[in-house]
């Protein structure tokens, strides 16, 4: 036997290790998904084995290669991957796969998982994540490497480029159905993301039956429309022709790669080929089938030949050899540009610079300002302190008020800041969620209040993964006016309270605004703002303490007396403001309280929670929106003045008071619960 035919005999040994036991850890939990793993083995095994960069024991190296498993449904395959290559993921865990409390859950999750670099399950949002690292890849690169001083002798020195790696993805035909692929594949497209490669599980099974049922489309003809170049791999147990393929990838340096690879679904088994073996667990004589199939012994579960083992573990002294040269570079890098040394050490451990809160305006108090605008203003301020801020709009900058004026377009400049996501909502905050989990930038991604509809879905990935990713959006109530009900957002604010670990923002003014992006970048979590489009007056900051205040989630802007508490949130905090001085003239005092964040009021002790919501007093909520939500506050005898009706087509003013968003009615609704 050649060497080559003893590698070639390692080779299959150690992917059918890998998929028989995928297949165990399905078995086991009689839940799960074997065929994918089956038939992608081979690509899993290429990329960790031979082609990424990485290191098991330091799974968070900044300038590690990114593998993405978009099709979420096969994790047991990275959960193999994981462990045989020397992860912190012992057996233990994989022979508890999808069980209460384990590190494999059905579907990857971020922060759970060693070496699981996003959340991925729901199709589609893992290959945009990926567009998102790449496009952070390539920013930072474009900031970092051969940065280009005079003083540097050999800018081109392979020690002056800390940022070079790639993302790789593996996605199936569910993610290029899914609309959010479209939308990023034509952005990756647009933006040259040249380290970009995806690898697509092409086996023609979907799990209602053949693909042909429902997706037709020559995916082939679709990319490379998209700018992207495409290559066809026919059979997926051709190691020679994926690595041709994936070297032909990293060839092209300016556009991403599509590598389409004909695979066979639930190979090895006796259900291969077909949509029997998609989504449930092969059963006990199946699994003894396949291990027959593969050579394996049929009696054995979580087996692990020592051959294959020890193959699969060459990645470790792999992984630390390639880690421990890149820190000599970036040894020698820091002392050539020690300021950019030290901004990457920085960043990518998610420190922000000492002091950068200082630059943060405050507002006068002498003209009102619209919260979008006041958020324009404090991006700008922010722009030198804090670098690592880098986003854009969905084709609404001048709308959202969320450009650096300094900076160009990353798509002609990739050192540019500012990104033109186009109308692309859904994709847009998908991709903010990859470049925030790729590390070393603090993204952004903004659209009108409404449209956070189309965005729900990666809000709430983020909000899963608690990745620093911000979303912003404006034209916050039916004040926008004129554009109607089809843009006037009504129920959006309880929506999005509604999700888990995702921090809510709605300030009353450019000062709450100012220290709403504060605790946004504080909080290091995914959190959204909603802004306003018309001017609201500004609240004095050293009067009203507006930042402790915002600290609190809720806190009291006056005090004139407890015979009853009016809180609102955002625009409507002007609102009372008003009415709480009618009621004064009218022998009712009451206590203004602004509430910006419910999440984070939620997080006070109780002690403080009573402060402002105390027991015995008559309480009125008011914001312009679904009033589910605020009796939790407010009490069941209290009046919840908001908007349960889709709004309608009127001049903002003119809007709001018919909708019953005004200072009379809550006066009148005062009166009623005080009876004075």
């Amino acid at each position: 036997m050649t060497d080559q035919q003893k590698q070639d005999e390692l080779d299959q040994l150690s992917i059918n290790t890998l998929r028989l036991l995928a297949v165990d850890q399905v078995q086991k939990a009689n839940s799960g998904h074997p065929g994918a793993p089956l038939g992608c083995a081979p690509i899993a095994y290429l990329l960790y084995h031979k082609i990424m960069k990485y290191n098991p024991t330091d799974p968070l190296w900044s300038d590690r290669d990114r593998f993405i498993l978009s099709n979420g449904h096969a994790s047991a395959l990275l959960y193999g991957v994981l462990h045989l290559t020397g992860y912190k993921l012992p057996m233990e865990q994989l022979e508890s796969f999808r069980q209460w409390g384990s590190h494999t859950p059905g579907h990857p999750e971020y922060g759970e998982t060693p070496g699981v670099e996003v959340t991925t399950g729901p199709l589609g949002q893992g290959f945009a994540m990926a567009v998102g690292i790449a496009t952070a890849e390539k920013h930072l690169g474009a900031i970092y490497n051969a940065a280009g001083d005079n003083h540097v002798e050999d800018p081109a020195h392979s020690s002056h480029t800390p940022v070079d790696h790639y993302t790789y993805v593996l996605c199936g035909d569910g993610d290029l159905m899914e609309g959010i692929s479209h939308e990023t594949a034509s952005l990756a497209g647009t933006l040259g993301l040249g380290k970009l490669i995806v690898l697509y599980d092409d086996n023609l099974i979907s799990l209602d039956g053949a693909t042909e049922l429902s997706y037709t489309e020559d995916v082939t003809e679709r990319f490379k429309g998209y700018h992207w170049q495409v290559i066809m791999v026919d059979d997926g147990n051709d190691l020679v022709a994926i690595e041709k393929a994936i070297l032909s990838a990293k060839a092209e340096t300016t556009k991403p790669t599509l590598i389409r690879v004909r695979t066979v679904i639930g190979y090895g088994s006796p259900k291969a080929g077909t949509n029997k073996v998609h989504g449930e667990a092969l059963g006990a004589e199946a699994v003894k089938a396949t291990k027959k199939n593969l050579g394996f012994p049929e009696d054995k579960s979580f087996y692990i030949p020592e051959e294959a083992g020890k193959n699969w573990l060459e990645a470790v002294d792999k992984g630390a050899k390639a880690q421990a040269e890149w820190n000599a570079k970036f040894a020698e890098y820091s002392k050539a540009y020690p300021v950019l040394g030290e901004q990457y050490s920085r960043t990518t451990a998610a420190k922000m610079k000492e002091g950068w809160e200082k630059s943060i305006p405050v507002f006068p108090t002498d003209k009102p300002v619209a919260t979008r605008n006041a958020g324009q203003v404090v991006l700008n301020a922010l722009a030198k302190d804090v670098p690592e801020l880098f986003g854009g709009a969905a084709d609404l900058t001048a709308s959202t008020k969320t450009i650096f004026k300094d900076s160009p377009s990353f798509h002609v400049d990739p050192k540019g800041r500012n990104v033109f996501f186009g109308v692309r909502e859904f994709g847009m905050m998908a991709a903010v969620n990859g470049i925030a989990a790729h590390g070393g930038l603090i993204p952004f991604g903004s659209t009108f209040f409404t449209f956070s509809d189309y965005c729900r879905s990666a809000l709430r990935m983020g909000a899963l993964m608690s990745t620093h990713g911000l979303y912003i959006f404006t034209h916050d109530s039916v004040g926008l006016g004129e554009d109607g009900p089809t843009h006037q957002p009504v129920e959006h604010l309880m929506a999005l309270r509604a999700i888990p670990q995702l921090t809510d923002f709605r300030p009353a003014d450019a000062n709450e605004t100012a220290a709403v992006w504060q605790l946004a970048l504080e909080r290091k979590s995914s959190s959204w703002m909603a802004l306003s489009r018309q001017d609201l007056p500004v609240l004095d900051a050293e009067k009203y303490k507006v930042l402790a205040g915002v600290r609190k989630g809720a806190y009291i802007l006056e005090a004139f007396g407890k015979d009853i508490v009016l809180v609102a949130t955002g625009s409507e905090v002007e609102t009372v403001m008003k009415a709480a001085l009618e009621l004064k003239a009218a022998g009712i005092n009451a206590t203004v309280v602004s509430m910006p964040s419910f999440k984070i009021f939620e997080e006070q002790d109780e002690a403080y929670k009573l402060s402002i919501f105390p027991h015995g007093v008559p309480k009125i909520s008011v914001e312009a929106g679904a009033t589910m939500g605020w009796y939790k506050y407010i009490g069941r005898e209290g009046i919840a003045i908001g908007i349960d009706r889709f709004g309608a087509s009127a001049p903002g003013p003119i809007a709001l008071e018919k909708l019953g968003i005004s200072v009379g009615h809550v006066v009148e609704a005062a009166k009623k619960l005080v009876k004075k």
